[in-house]
């Protein structure tokens, strides 16, 4: 245990609703795109779903127990819209902010910081009826219910999230359809992108100026480094695309103000123009965050391909170790991320907001369960994010994914990402070895206890 982190650094971990919650049908919640998605035939593994998933809507004591077992001090989760509102809009559904006040009120009793993710892809059904996030009035919705959710529990939490990785509600939502609600239009994927940014900038807006909510506010974004496969100009090129395509697609206008310009070009000419942007949208897109949200898991190395039908890029395979879900261990590339955030988007700062591994782990022996890999896998990031914090970079908190083994979404229940075992027949918890690994990394930095993300 020699990684040292500042003082005030917060270790936590992360879920989301639809992945552990259940209880989908009960206590006026309302249908979302996953209730819905996971019910037609061939979306999802084994024709899974997130009906009962952990059962933490009712296990939640026992979660709660075990985050402070653990020792952890950050608990970050997700309010699921259709709790709150289950038609996505109108009267609030009190059965649901109850829950998330009765959850927040355990956290805070066990000195874990609750925060709560506002969007972690589970949308109102109705509101998907109405067009989901090709329907620009989408974000007025959301603006609206994020008020709801300030308003319902403001005075437990004073760290929020608005959105979760809109790479993957964009792309895998409506580019690829791998995820709910699965169509499959480029152009409606940069439209459905845009308006999720813009309710981001509504949401913060509203956080800022409808009630003067104190506390800070931010975005999770899933980030990946791309490296070129050789030292060719052709694929140094296609490494600067890639990183156009999943970061500064983002970034750039969460941060700056404004979408690259030579993605825009280059989006233009494959997909047409970029309808919908109106004036004042990236003035509002970029309203001031307090701190970013950054998820990693992996990096890629690319070269360009003409054949590929997308960017004209592709991914190499992979070269070192891979997890289950085939994705290379490159914690080093994390590193770099970090340095890269501070050197072309200033000093703010940042919270990992998810970093894990899902790996094929053993059934328990005598109620242990011995996952080396991904001990070693979170070892191996935070020792990156160590190094970066003391080469100068502002991060002030990590999230390990996940906390349990959950409803990994079109991959049904067959991948582990958790910390702590579930067996779906039982839904008993058992952590494992690096659950128990994560906890003496935190009682060895014992004075992380400070406030604030």
């Amino acid at each position: 245990m020699t990684m040292q982190f500042p003082e005030n650094f917060r270790f936590g971990v992360a879920s989301s609703a639809y992945q552990i919650e259940g209880a989908t049908g009960e206590a006026g919640r309302g249908e979302s795109i996953w209730d819905r998605f996971c019910r037609e035939p061939g979306r999802v593994e084994r024709g899974e779903n997130g009906d009962v998933a952990c059962d933490h809507y009712h296990r939640y004591v026992e979660d709660l127990d075990l985050m402070a077992l653990l020792g952890l001090k950050l608990y970050r989760f997700s309010i699921a819209w259709p709790r709150l509102l289950p038609d996505g809009k109108g009267k609030p559904n009190q059965a649901g902010i109850d829950f998330y006040r009765r959850l927040s009120e355990g956290l805070l009793e066990r000195d874990i910081a609750p925060l709560p993710t506002l969007y972690h892809w589970d949308l109102p059904q109705a509101l998907q009826d109405e067009g989901g996030w090709l329907n620009r009035d989408t974000a007025a919705r959301f603006a609206e219910y994020a008020v709801v959710a300030y308003e319902a529990l403001g005075d437990l939490v004073d760290t929020w999230l608005t959105h979760n990785e809109p790479w993957v509600v964009a792309y895998e939502g409506y580019g690829w359809g791998s995820k709910a609600p699965g169509e499959r239009n480029w152009r409606s994927a940069f439209i459905a992108a845009h308006h999720v940014l813009l309710s981001h900038g509504l949401a913060v807006r509203a956080f800022r100026e409808e009630r003067g909510w104190k506390g800070e506010i931010g975005i999770a974004l899933n980030l990946m480094p791309a490296y070129p496969l050789n030292g060719t100009a052709d694929d140094f090129a296609a490494a600067h695309l890639a990183d156009g395509f999943h970061n500064r697609w983002f970034l750039d206008p969460v941060l700056r103000g404004g979408y690259p310009v030579d993605m825009v070009a280059e989006i233009t000419h494959r997909f047409g123009p970029l309808d919908g942007i109106r004036p004042g949208d990236l003035e509002t897109i970029a309203e001031p965050i307090d701190f970013l949200g950054v998820n990693y898991y992996s990096s890629d190395r690319v070269y360009a391909d003409p054949d590929e039908p997308l960017l004209g890029v592709s991914a190499a395979k992979p070269s070192g170790e891979t997890t289950s879900m085939g994705w290379e261990v490159t914690p080093r590339a994390l590193y770099d991320l970090l340095l890269r955030l501070r050197r072309d988007y200033g000093e703010i700062p940042v919270v990992i907001t998810e970093n894990g591994a899902a790996f094929d782990d053993d059934p328990p022996v005598n109620g242990y369960v011995d996952d080396p890999r991904r001990l070693a896998y979170l070892r191996s990031h935070l020792e990156e994010v160590a190094h970066a914090i003391a080469d100068g970079v502002d991060v002030r908190g990590y999230c390990a994914w996940s906390l349990l083994d959950n409803f990994e979404w079109e991959r049904g229940y067959s991948k582990r990402f958790g910390i702590v075992y579930v067996d779906y027949e039982t839904l008993r918890r058992i952590p494992k070895a690096s659950a128990l690994w994560y906890r003496e990394l935190i009682a060895a930095n014992s004075n992380s206890n400070g406030k604030g993300a």
